[in-house]
Formats: C-alpha cells, structure tokens, sequence
C-alpha cells in the first residue's frame, strides 16, 4: 500500500487515529504513537488539538451526565443489612453519621421508657417497639446500600419513608406521631391517663376511615390522568 499523500512512495505506517496510511515523509511521531499531520497531538495535548475532549474519541465510552452519580459497586446490602443490628454502625457503613447519631438515641429513649416505667402501663408496646427499631435500623442500611450501588443519590438522611412527600396529600403520619407524642406527654404529666384514653380508642377507627373516605371520594377520576397525558402529547 502507498502513502494517501505521496501515491509514489510505499506506507510504512499508519495513523492511530485515522488508518490513514503514511510514507516516511508524513509520519509524525508524537508519545511513541504515529499520527498524520491532520491528528498529530499539539504541544501538550490530545490528538487532533489540545482542546478536545477525551470522551469525542470512538474508542472510549460517552461522558456521564453532570450531576448524576455513579454507582458505588464496593457499597454490601448484605454487609449493611447486618451492621444495622447495631445501632448506628450501619448508618455510619453508608456514610450517614448523623443518622447514626439518631438512631442510637431513639433506641436508648425507647430503652429508658422501659426501664423506668414511664410507659404508664404499655410496656409491653414499647418492648416490641425496640424489635421493630433494631430491624428498621437493619432494613433501612440494606436500602440505602442497594442505593448507593444502583447509583441512586444518597443524602445525609435518605430512608425507607420519604420525609419529601407530596404536599397535596393529607400528612396523617405526622399528625398521628405528634397526636400520640402529645398523649404521652399529658400522661406522664398525670394530666390525662392512658386508661382514660384507651376506652376512646373507636375513635381511631372512625379518624381512619374518615380518612380514607376523602382519599376516594377526592382523588383523580379513573382516565382523567391518562386522557391528559394524551392531550399534552397531541
């Protein structure tokens, strides 16, 4: 084969970028590589010019978006799954120290409710409620390794329940921690006592269904979101 430039004289090499094939007068060698005049790299740079960037080459993969994080594939939802037993230390495993912090004092809070009776009779609630925390702990680390592996963003305080919800929605979860806060306050208090309370506890249950109610007779018709999906398409 004979040179693109020179038809007379024989290649003797080709250029890594193009394939082009070069005679002894057009080869240039920049970095142990041979070029072409077009791509030989400039002083310093890349080949084809100093300002172009890695990623316009063919033979390596595109530029991950800005902003977006990459997946972290040292993060174990095993690993954490089983450090969250302990509080703490599988909020820390994922970075999350201040989580950690937290989870440690809800779970001696709960421990000394128990331990000094201020329960006011419902020990036996906040006993299992140290079960259910210690596995919440464990689930929660195993969700937020599966995260960081995926390469979903993480923040200091990512969890099982989202604390940013739609704000269109009735917040009966933290109406309901606040209410429940706010009884055992009174009774420790011994301004109202549990056992005043608990025969009210219908209540609840017409609270509840009152709820649900709203939610169906407030919510989107059955294809009022579908038909304006379609609308914004047309």
């Amino acid at each position: 084969m004979n040179c693109a430039k020179h038809p007379e004289a024989a290649a003797i090499a080709y250029c890594r970028n193009c394939g082009t094939p070069l005679c002894e007068i057009c080869r240039r060698v920049e970095g142990g590589a041979v070029y072409c005049e077009q791509h030989v790299p400039a002083a310093g740079g890349r080949p084809g010019g100093g300002d172009e960037s890695p990623y316009q080459s063919p033979y390596t993969a595109p530029a991950p978006p800005a902003g977006v994080p990459l997946a972290d594939a040292g993060a174990s939802p095993g690993l954490a799954f089983l450090l969250g037993l302990i509080p703490g230390v599988g909020a820390i495993y994922n970075g999350q120290y201040v989580k950690g912090l937290v989870h440690v004092i809800v779970l001696g809070v709960l421990i000394s409710i128990v331990s000094s009776d201020s329960a006011g009779g419902f020990e036996p609630v906040f006993g299992m409620l140290i079960g259910v925390w210690i596995f919440y702990m464990a689930f929660e680390a195993y969700h937020t390794a599966r995260r960081r592996q995926t390469g979903i963003p993480v923040d200091e305080f990512s969890s099982l329940v989202p604390l940013h919800g739609d704000r269109r929605r009735f917040p009966a979860g933290p109406l309901v921690l606040i209410a429940f806060g706010v009884l055992f306050l009174l009774n420790n208090l011994d301004v109202l006592h549990f056992s005043q309370i608990v025969r009210y506890w219908p209540i609840g249950l017409i609270g509840l269904g009152a709820y649900m109610l709203y939610e169906r007779v407030a919510g989107p018709e059955p294809g009022n979101g579908r038909a304006s999906e379609v609308q914004r398409e047309s």
